[in-house]
Parts: C-alpha cells; structure tokens; sequence
C-alpha cells in the first residue's frame, strides 16, 4: 500500500526535512534535535491545560492531545513532533482494564497470566483508533513542513505491564512466563504486536512521517531471551507499517547489548540510551544505520559548561554513523528547566551547521 496522496511526505511538505533525511541515512549541513518526552511535563503551558484532565483522557481528547504535541515545537524550535500518547492507550481501545495511576504509572485492573486470560483480549476494532487519528491529522495540518514522528510500544513493554499487573522493577512474572508456558506467551505477544502495530499504522495514515517503536523495558533481559522471546514480535509489530516505507525507529531503556539484535528486526533507526558512549552503540551496531541519542537526561541539570561540553561530545561521537539525531538518551525529566532544553536546542543546530561549513 502506498500513503495517501496529501499525506506529508507524498506531497513534499517533510520529506526533505532534516529529520527525515537523517532518518533515512542523509546528512544535511543541520542536525536534526528532538527529544523524547518533549511534550509533557516539563512545560508550565502543558500542566496548566492538564489540569482537571485525566492523563488518558487527555491522549484520547484529539484537540487536547494535538495541543500538548505542538507546545515543545513552538517553544523549543525543535525538528520534529512526536505524537503526545501513552505506550498503554492501543490497550485502553481494545478494551483491557488500564488506567495511569499517579505517581505510580499503568495498572491494570487484573493481571493477564493464564491462556484464559489471553484467550479472553478483543481485538483492536478500527473505529476505536478515531481519536487517534483525528488528533495526528490535526496536529500534521499545525505542523506543516515539521514532521510528526508516530509512537507506539513495544510488544514485550505491553506485555510485561499486562502480565505483572503494574509497574515493575524486575519483570520477574512476565519473564517467568516466557519460559513456563511458551504457548500462552506466543499468543500473548502476538496480540501485543497486533494491537501496538494497529495503533502505530493508524498514526502513519492519518500523517506521520516516521514511527517510533518504543521497548521500555527490553533492557531487564537477555540477548538469548531477547532474540527467542521477543524480537521476533517487534519485527511482528511494525510489520504493520514496512508496505508504507515510513522510516522505523527503533529504541529501548538498557539495551546496549540488544542493539543488533534490534537493529535486526527490520528497523530503520536505532536509538541508543545514555548508558553507553554513542559510538560504541555505533560500533556495535555495524556504522550500518542511522541512530538517535544519547545525551544523558541527568545533565539537563547540571551547569551549562559541563552540558555543553556532554552536547558537543555526543555530536562528536555521533559523526562515526551514517546519520545522527540528537535525541537524549532517554525522555525529558518532569522537573527539567524549559529554557535548557531550548538552549541545547540551538547550541546542536549552531554547532552542526558550523561543522559543516
């Protein structure tokens, strides 16, 4: 299937933005800067409109969750959008009993641990992704030639949630469950990569022009467990948007041992954490593919002499790939300093350029 005809990138409004060059391997004389978790938290404009709304009723409200998107571009003039959501809305429109519980995150109301209990999930019906597409489409005609990046997560991140029952430091159920009874994870993990890869899709076709796959937790695993238990759901997963020839990102939380292996499952991109330098993710990765990161979200709070020269280091590292986009090694802490982050912003673009040059 080919994208619609108006979509951004059929009709030349993002497909030569810088994002979407380095994207697809292309060095433009500006490097491309987004940072995940941009929108959120860390923005006064954003908890004033939180305020009194739910969190996911907020991704579900189009016009609120196409509001809060645009927010970090218009303050920070960052390179991209990344679609404001949550990694356990695609659970919430197919029915599963989930709500974001503050100061907690995701709980379920009941575990999912049984064949039962996987047996009893509905599929994930198209006309429940309507807000979500209607707040992409929303936000694509803000944006005009700023791409909007779409998000989903990760079929073991999913999984792990639905099996533990909330948060978990550990993983130890889900992991156990993988080895216990392989059946009921097979068919657990091929739910989660359809249910994710549904939702990621309906953000490609309604504008996107690029799709994130985000692994929250794939670090508390093995590459042996990794590769036999996972990997071959995530490929599952954004199988669902390969026809579209988007590019795919790829990142996960403590996964520098993973990266081939995530490399391997077909996507685009790779985004590397702030736990081990940029060109050793680099090196490890092959100097094959583009990769996004990984200045350390910690050093948003330092003095800006030693986050400029975190800055200007991971530009320096990043060089050793095809492309780079400076991203941070994971998302934007809620208590970071807004003007920071607008700051990096224009030390990354002035830098880039003036390497160029």
């Amino acid at each position: 299937m080919t994208l619609p005809a108006d979509h951004p990138l059929s009709d030349g409004r993002t497909a030569d933005s810088t994002l979407v060059r380095a994207y697809r391997g292309q060095r433009s004389e500006t490097l491309p800067v987004w940072f995940m978790r941009q929108a959120g938290r860390s923005l006064p404009e954003y908890r004033q409109l939180r305020v009194g709304t739910a969190m996911l009723d907020a991704c579900l409200d189009p016009e609120l969750a196409s509001e809060i998107t645009l927010q970090p571009v218009r303050r920070h003039g960052v390179d991209a959008g990344i679609f404001f959501s949550d990694i356990v809305v695609p659970l919430k429109l197919a029915g599963v009993d989930v709500d974001i519980v503050a100061g907690r995150g995701p709980v379920l109301g009941a575990p999912i641990r049984t064949a039962a209990d996987v047996a009893a999930l509905a599929a994930l019906e198209p006309d429940a992704l309507a807000p979500i597409t209607a707040g992409v489409a929303r936000t694509v005609a803000e944006l005009g030639s700023t791409p909007l990046i779409g998000f989903a997560g990760a079929p073991f991140t999913l999984a792990a949630y639905m099996v533990e029952g909330g948060p978990s430091k550990d993983h130890l159920r889900a992991r156990a469950l993988m080895h216990s009874d392989p059946a009921t994870w097979d068919a657990l993990m091929t739910w989660a990569a359809d249910v994710t890869g549904a939702f990621l899709r309906a953000q490609v076709l309604a504008g996107t022009s690029a799709a994130q796959l985000f692994d929250s937790w794939a670090g508390s695993l093995s590459l042996a467990d990794y590769s036999a238990y996972v990997a071959p759901y995530s490929a599952r997963a954004i199988s669902h948007v390969t026809d579209l020839s988007v590019p795919i990102v790829h990142f996960g939380v403590g996964t520098g041992e993973l990266l081939a292996a995530m490399r391997d499952i077909g996507a685009d991109v790779v985004g590397i954490d702030d736990r081990i330098p940029l060109d050793e993710g680099i090196r490890r990765l092959g100097g094959r593919v583009p990769v996004q990161g990984n200045i350390n979200p910690a050093l948003l709070g330092a003095p800006w002499p030693t986050l400029e020269a975190h800055v200007l280091d991971v530009i320096e590292r990043g060089r050793s790939a095809p492309a780079h986009v400076v991203n941070l090694g994971h998302g934007v802490p809620p208590d970071t300093d807004p003007t920071v982050l607008t700051r990096v912003v224009e030390l990354i673009h002035a830098q880039s350029a003036a390497a160029s040059s």
